[in-house]
């Protein structure tokens, strides 16, 4: 009975759009994206297309959490339960010092990066913790970034920081005078070393997240009137829904993702798109760089 109603409100397997009606879509929706229409949502997936020497998706990161300490049963596989137990017995330090050694490597902006980079686009999402999208935009004079920061150890009431093109601490009002903003949810490693990423951090954000409240409102305001385009992410655990959900949230349905044609959604993935009115395109992402950069 359970299995019944979930089903009920899951994606149909039909929906899912493929082959010339997927690209054609593609193809339409990227001439709303270089309008400024479209807001584009990175996953991992998109800077490893450059073959960055750096973890891809929380598996590679839980994959290098491994690597560094002896972790419990219940912590391997899962990247934020790992960072969760090294802050418990090796403390916060140990945490942002060993993301900091994950990210550290020299990375090169994939193509489809640099692409957006140069379109002046109001607002770009990149949920991965690298500085490939930040190096993309550094030849463009005009931008700037916001990114979720861990509240663990800081005493000012504050869930981001806002950061000007040369890397420096900017202030919020700031933001209204950027052509581009890079939002990176998650933190990121430049250019001050910000990660959310144990479960502490997490508890404290989805505590407050329905009510918008670590949603910087620059961010808000340019997401209002637009659609979302997924690239190269995976919605398979909760926190990863949530947070999609939470940061397109009073924007302009219907959104689009890209997944791989070979690519198995789970039913809680499924019943994610139905919800939040996203139409998944099967299309390989290389041939989807290719379709929006032509």
């Amino acid at each position: 009975m359970a299995t019944a109603a979930l089903l009920a409100d899951a994606l149909a397997d039909e929906a899912i759009l493929s082959g010339d009606e997927a690209e054609k879509v593609l193809g339409e929706v990227a001439a709303r994206l270089r309008a400024g229409e479209v807001v584009p949502y990175l996953g991992a997936a998109v800077v490893g297309m450059s073959q960055p020497d750096i973890p891809l998706g929380p598996e590679g990161l839980a994959e290098f959490f491994g690597k560094k300490v002896a972790l419990p049963r219940r912590a391997r596989g899962n990247a934020w339960a790992s960072a969760q137990y090294i802050e418990g017995y090796k403390l916060r330090p140990t945490v942002v010092a060993f993301m900091t050694e994950a990210f550290s490597a020299p990375i090169k902006p994939a193509p489809l990066q640099s692409w957006l980079a140069s379109l002046g686009l109001p607002l770009i999402v990149d949920t991965w913790y690298d500085g490939a999208m930040r190096k993309a935009l550094s030849d463009q004079g005009d931008w700037g970034e916001v990114q979720g920061i861990s509240r663990a150890g800081i005493g000012e009431n504050r869930w981001f920081r806002f950061y000007d093109s040369t890397g420096g601490e900017a202030k919020a009002a700031d933001a209204a005078g950027w052509k581009t903003l890079l939002y990176k949810p998650h933190g990121a490693a430049a250019p001050a070393k910000n990660y959310l990423i144990s479960d502490a951090d997490y508890v404290e954000v989805l505590t407050e997240i329905d009510i918008q409240t670590p949603i910087p409102d620059a961010v808000k305001d340019r997401r209002g009137g637009r659609a979302f385009l997924y690239l190269g992410c995976r919605f398979h655990d909760q926190m990863l829904r949530t947070y999609a959900r939470q940061v397109s949230k009073r924007s302009a349905p219907p959104h689009y993702a890209v997944i791989e044609p070979d690519q198995e959604l789970s039913l809680n993935e499924k019943r994610f798109y139905a919800a939040e009115n996203i139409v998944p395109l099967a299309i390989p992402l290389a041939r989807a760089c290719d379709i929006l950069m032509g």
